[in-house]
């Protein structure tokens, strides 16, 4: 798989494999023969920009090794998919699934790349028949495709939100159980995990992560062991990208990530229900 140059200034990500998996992921390579986490999800559990992101810094709190699966722009198909990064998960102590997004994956009206699940390929017949008025050829990328069907037609927008959402749920059971119950799932998010409609949030498409709801988690928690919510304080918010590495070509989509302490405080509220969770395993 291609990748992008990943030596940002003094930042490297020491791209490796696992197993069978083509997908690459943060370095560097970890042993699994002792006990280990692991971690699962988008762009912040692989820590694009950051030095230390979460799993590193739960690593050196628990002294354990951590695993960071973590996919750039990533969602559930980059791994449900994945029969490598599947076994190894449900070998681990813990795994820690990030909560990505509904927009990030194949469903009855659109499918999106096997690994880089932002990139969308093609409308299926049932989406062109509902937006006969668009040109799916036009796009390339989830986002851009969703926000120019909502600016189309709110109404049959709607059904689309709809879609997905029970195409995460069904995709989330479905990862679930091939991990096991040993999972913490993870919002990490400045979205407030809540059951307002996404139409009443501010930037409405960019909200993270997409169209899911505080009852949708609400129906993954008997699989799961806990659900950690870290919202970032004010205070790391502000941070902005200070201690970030990026070129500066790359400044405002770091501008547009969490930043350094946001991924301490998640971190740490991490450290504390895997603790507990052990403990009581």
């Amino acid at each position: 798989m291609k990748h992008e140059n990943v030596e940002l200034g003094d930042l490297s990500y020491s791209p490796c494999r696992y197993g069978n998996s083509r997908m690459l992921f943060r370095g560097p390579r970890k042993r699994l023969d002792a006990p280990y986490l692991a971690f699962v999800g988008g762009t912040e559990t692989y820590g694009k920009f950051i030095e230390k992101p979460f799993p590193a810094l739960v690593e050196k709190a628990m002294r354990q090794p951590c695993v960071n699966f973590g996919c750039v722009n990533g969602g559930i198909d980059a791994f449900v998919n994945d029969p490598t990064v599947m076994g190894i998960c449900s070998e681990a102590d813990l795994t820690v699934v990030q909560v990505m997004g509904a927009n990030y994956l194949s469903n009855r009206f659109y499918s999106v790349h096997p690994r880089r699940n932002d990139r969308f390929l093609r409308a299926s017949t049932v989406l062109q028949a509902i937006y006969h008025d668009v040109d799916f050829s036009e796009y390339s990328f989830t986002r851009h495709m969703l926000g120019a069907l909502h600016t189309k037609s709110i109404e049959r927008f709607e059904t689309v939100v709809g879609e997905l959402r029970e195409a995460w749920l069904a995709r989330m059971r479905n990862m679930l159980g091939q991990i096991g119950n040993r999972v913490i799932l993870l919002w990490f998010s400045e979205d407030e995990m809540t059951d307002s409609h996404w139409s009443k949030r501010q930037n409405q498409l960019q909200v993270d992560p997409l169209f899911i709801t505080a009852s949708m988690i609400d129906e993954l928690r008997p699989l799961v062991k806990d659900v950690v919510i870290a919202n970032p304080s004010e205070k790391a918010v502000a941070q902005g990208t200070e201690g970030m590495f990026f070129p500066v070509s790359q400044t405002k989509a770091a501008s547009e990530m969490l930043g350094v302490d946001c991924h301490v405080e998640a971190s740490a509220a991490l450290v504390r229900s895997i603790r507990d969770t052990l403990y009581e395993i």
